[in-house]
């Protein structure tokens, strides 16, 4: 039998309250534990959310150590899982916040990623507020025979975010998101997800926020830009089982990344 690893995406609209977070979280990742799931997906900003944006952001702002990752490490550990969420970071000042995406097993934190791309874009400042990340080495982690790496949201508009992430081994990018809807903006998020998968032969795995302010989709995409599953509008989880072997498959048939003359670095 094929190997696969079955990794799920979940769906939900974040409140400014981390506890009744915490507990839609654990619904979800439980019904994802059930359906299989060892990886879930969660969206951006999924620790504490508020639009707009206010002075409460960094009120409710924690550290990589805090009570919310803690939370998510004890879940893990329960169900045996990966789970990655977007977590509202302290930032250096006190009055900012960082836009950090974590992955958590049951031994703690594996990988975190602090957003390099703020949403300065369609009428939206996110720099008021959002303290940008530092371009470094990413951080990944394997599971499962698969190494996964961490994009969120806007990054998904910067084909060398991606480039930097499958440079380091990524087989997966998980892409925690609060993509707003607009016009054409449905269109411009599942593009970008398909073309990111394509253009790195990798699977890439991403969890929006639902209507109203989000476009909902969450959805799994395969090395060739095959969506394997999907959520629509609603508070639910997809699952899919990525075949471990896909990665290798593809890639000797669509050589791209071998063949490319230009490499990727921080500006």
């Amino acid at each position: 039998m094929t190997d696969t690893l079955p990794i799920a995406v979940a769906q939900f609209a974040p409140t400014a309250d981390t506890a009744v977070n915490l507990e839609a979280i654990e619904q979800l990742v439980r019904t994802a534990s059930v359906r299989g799931a060892r990886v879930v997906v969660f969206p951006e900003y999924s620790s504490y959310f508020v639009d707009p944006f206010d002075e409460s952001l960094a009120e409710n702002a924690q550290e990589l150590d805090g009570p919310f990752v803690e939370a998510l490490t004890r879940l893990a550990a329960q169900l045996e899982v990966t789970i990655a969420a977007g977590l509202l970071e302290r930032a250096s000042d006190g009055e900012h916040v960082r836009n950090t995406a974590v992955a958590v097993d049951g031994t703690g934190l594996v990988a975190h990623y602090r957003k390099l791309h703020l949403y300065d874009a369609f009428g939206q400042r996110e720099s008021d507020w959002v303290e940008p990340g530092e371009a470094g080495e990413p951080q990944t982690f394997e599971l499962g025979g698969l190494r996964f790496g961490l994009m969120t949201c806007y990054d998904l508009r910067f084909p060398e975010v991606g480039r930097l992430l499958v440079d380091a081994g990524a087989d997966v990018f998980l892409v925690p998101a609060e993509w707003v809807r607009g016009p054409l903006k449905e269109h411009h998020w599942r593009t970008l997800l398909h073309a990111r998968a394509i253009e790195n032969t990798v699977f890439v795995a991403a969890a929006d926020h639902p209507p109203p302010l989000g476009v909902g989709n969450s959805l799994i995409v395969d090395p060739q830009g095959v969506e394997l599953a999907a959520v629509g509008t609603s508070t639910d989880v997809a699952i899919a089982h990525l075949d471990v072997g896909a990665i290798e498959r593809v890639r000797r048939v669509n050589p791209a990344l071998r063949l490319r003359r230009f490499g990727v670095g921080p500006r």
